[in-house]
């Protein structure tokens, strides 16, 4: 897992969002650059579908609730558009290995939001790895983003 740099973040909001507002909806499509490691954070209250790539590597994520409580949902899609067995296991093997990368720079990205709104760091994550094969495909409990786990290498401000 690569650690995280701030300075190869960038942010936009789009559609209205601001740095603060609204909670919900509020979505997030995560990218980046193979070739020079940059992280692209896009917040509004669609997808940036535009941003995404055929090799759909991308990180998307948004803010749900159940009954009271938030929770953040995350959509990795791990078949890439072709069905072969092999591919969809490395990429899911590479999502596992960089999504608490991925994590991070939403969390530091999304700062001034968590910030105003403390109880998101509590928030339960949910990640759905979503593909064809029922050996890849699942929902799962990534804790919070409070609970940071010991090798993301990067922190909060």
């Amino acid at each position: 897992m690569s650690k995280f740099i701030p300075e190869k973040l960038s942010v936009e909001y789009i559609d209205g969002v601001t740095a603060t507002e609204p909670v919900i909806p509020r979505r997030y499509t995560l990218t980046h650059s193979d070739l020079s490691g940059d992280l692209f954070l896009t917040i509004g209250i669609h997808y940036a579908w535009d941003k995404i790539n055929p090799k759909r590597d991308e990180v998307l994520g948004e803010w749900k609730t159940n009954g009271d409580s938030f929770y953040y949902c995350v959509y990795l899609y791990i078949d890439q558009g072709e069905y072969n067995k092999n591919i969809s296991a490395k990429r899911t093997e590479i999502f596992r290995r960089e999504l608490p990368l991925a994590l991070t720079a939403i969390r530091y990205g999304d700062r001034l939001l968590f910030n105003a709104y403390p109880n998101l760091d509590h928030a339960t994550i949910i990640v759905n790895f979503m593909s064809a094969y029922p050996e890849f495909a699942s929902q799962e409990n990534w804790g919070t983003f409070h609970k940071v786990p010991k090798d993301l290498g990067g922190r909060y401000l």
